[in-house]
């Protein structure tokens, strides 16, 4: 079970979240890396994961930095009870491929399973964590994200979110407790802008203003 929150802000935004995040001790720097997702949907519509009833995401994502390249595939989905407390509750299945066969797995997916690339998108991710947390920084094409998530091995993952809610002095209310695809298609909306399926840095993007 995955324990996380996320909170959104304007791309300027970036230098002051991560002098926030620099300046707690316990959290380990790991770097900044650029990322690449596609996720698609199950070949059939009966059993598609964007349905009600299961509520998911079928990923395949490269994540590449100066050191190094890899690949994961993961499936995941918000329960019913997600956000029936302060922070997002939600299963996730994740596997790790050769980030060589990353091509190969796109062929197999797309042609063989002929599963359905529902969208794309490209965000950069700066990286903090220890033992007991991991909190990124996501610059997406249309704005930031800032994202608490607690360590799938421990038993008090809320307690730990909360802590660090504190440290950072964030407010649960501030929090946005769906996709980040539904954050992008809400900004569209609210800003006339065309709904993209490849959101990608150089396309005409909605920005959240300050």
């Amino acid at each position: 079970m995955e324990y996380e929150i996320r909170f959104y802000y304007p791309s300027e935004s970036y230098e002051e979240k991560l002098a926030l995040l620099n300046a707690i001790k316990e959290l380990n720097y790991e770097g900044k890396s650029h990322e690449i997702t596609s996720q698609f949907d199950h070949p059939c519509k009966e059993f598609s994961f964007y349905s009600q009833a299961v509520d998911g995401r079928f990923r395949v994502r490269k994540t590449e930095n100066e050191n190094s390249s890899k690949c994961l595939v993961s499936f995941k989905r918000r329960l019913k009870d997600t956000t029936a407390s302060k922070v997002n509750k939600e299963e996730e299945i994740e596997l790790n491929i050769d980030p060589k066969e990353y091509d190969n797995l796109l062929l197999l997916i797309k042609n063989v399973l002929h599963m359905k690339e529902i969208e794309t998108y490209e965000r950069y991710r700066t990286k903090f964590s220890n033992e007991e947390v991991e909190i990124v920084l996501d610059e997406y094409p249309f704005g930031l994200a800032l994202e608490i998530e607690a360590a799938k091995t421990l038993t008090n993952q809320e307690e730990v979110i909360d802590k660090y809610i504190k440290l950072l002095g964030l407010d649960y209310q501030d929090a946005y407790r769906l996709s980040w695809d539904d954050k992008y298609e809400e900004l569209c909306k609210s800003q006339g802008k065309k709904i993209y399926t490849e959101v990608l840095f150089g396309k005409d993007m909605p920005k959240i203003d300050k």
